[in-house]
């Protein structure tokens, strides 16, 4: 159990730990303790645990890690066998003492029936989204932290046929999917003896290893280029998470996130690849404790005149828990200026074939 590593420097808290209902266990500054249980966030009462404790406790844990936390290196970012993370700040960077955050890998993996049937999505937009990996769209899953992007992509990912060669690229190795061609690389942060190996890299060597479908578990900086080089080289049916807050925001980050490589391309230009290589968009929200797609959007392309990308939203979920998604019948119109690349398919409706 990787947890047993570190529950002889966190007594206090390990039944908290321990308890699959907990997805994250947090110690802030002050001592005082929270909690977050089946989405919920809520403060432990009665239990506070001492800053000295916590501070030795940290540094114990960075050191079985094979990391290291100290005055010089205050930011701790490790994680456990199982794909759990510790994460801490020690002072004076945490004001007043140190912070510790434990999120916990989920064991259970989530089917797009359990989606369904917990009230994440509706059958319908389940169908669609099902169809859009059948067909090999691209698409991002966009969000917040917590909101349950890796679960949802995770779900999705099922739909894949057992013929085609995946090759998934994650920092931390979260996704659980089981796939006969299956091909998983994974980051490594620079260490003392060994160099830094970005997803960046790891991505442009999955592009000699002969794959279908290219899965990159979250974009987060300049390896959203290489991505998109993937994507507009035949490359169909890849998909990545983004942190975001709306469909719409999450384009312009992808947009940002490929500034940061400094390959020197024209906004406009980035925009524009990214609108004839994306076909759709879909934001998850937390909300009230749960966990819901709200928006579904397709992107058609690029408008240079506008300066916009060209957009249709196909389902939104109203403000009002209480109230029902609008889903709208919407298809896929084509790219202005798309040429069909490999095995990319045609832009038709975003649904099943008849």
């Amino acid at each position: 159990m990787s947890f047993a590593l570190i529950l002889p420097f966190l007594r206090p808290i390990e039944r908290f730990i321990l308890d699959d209902d907990i997805s994250e266990v947090m110690v802030n500054a002050s001592g005082r303790i929270f909690v977050e249980r089946l989405g919920e966030l809520a403060e432990v009462p009665g239990l506070t645990l001492d800053g000295k404790h916590l501070d030795i406790a940290v540094k114990n844990i960075a050191r079985l890690l094979g990391d290291d936390i100290s005055e010089a290196k205050p930011i701790l970012d490790a994680r456990l066998p199982d794909g759990s993370r510790v994460a801490a700040i020690l002072a004076p960077c945490s004001v007043g003492g140190t912070t510790l955050t434990i999120r916990k890998f989920s064991k259970r993996q989530f089917s797009v029936e359990d989606l369904v049937g917990g009230g994440s999505m509706t059958r319908e937009i389940a169908e669609r989204l099902l169809a859009a990996v059948e067909g090999k769209k691209n698409f991002l899953i966009s969000g917040g932290t917590g909101t349950g992007k890796t679960t949802l992509l995770n779900a999705l990912l099922g739909a894949i046929s057992d013929q085609e060669r995946i090759i998934l690229i994650e920092d931390t190795a979260e996704i659980q999917l089981c796939k006969p061609n299956l091909v998983r690389f994974e980051s490594r942060r620079a260490g003392a003896d060994l160099p830094e190996v970005p997803i960046r890299d790891l991505i442009k060597a999955s592009l000699r290893h002969r794959p279908d479908r290219i899965i990159v578990g979250e974009v987060r900086g300049g390896e959203a280029f290489d991505l998109l080089q993937a994507l507009n080289t035949g490359h169909a049916g890849s998909v990545s998470t983004i942190h975001a807050n709306s469909a719409v925001d999450a384009l312009t980050r992808f947009a940002h996130c490929v500034l940061q490589s400094g390959i020197g391309l024209p906004y406009a230009s980035i925009r524009g690849q990214i609108g004839e290589s994306l076909d759709l968009v879909v934001q998850i929200e937390r909300r009230q404790g749960r966990r819901l797609v709200t928006e579904v959007v397709l992107v058609a392309g690029f408008d240079y005149g506008s300066d916009d990308f060209e957009m249709h939203t196909i389902y939104r979920l109203s403000a009002d828990l209480g109230g029902s998604g609008t889903c709208l019948p919407g298809s896929l119109p084509p790219k202005r200026g798309h040429v069909s690349v490999g095995k990319r398919q045609p832009a038709s409706a975003f649904g099943r074939s008849a």
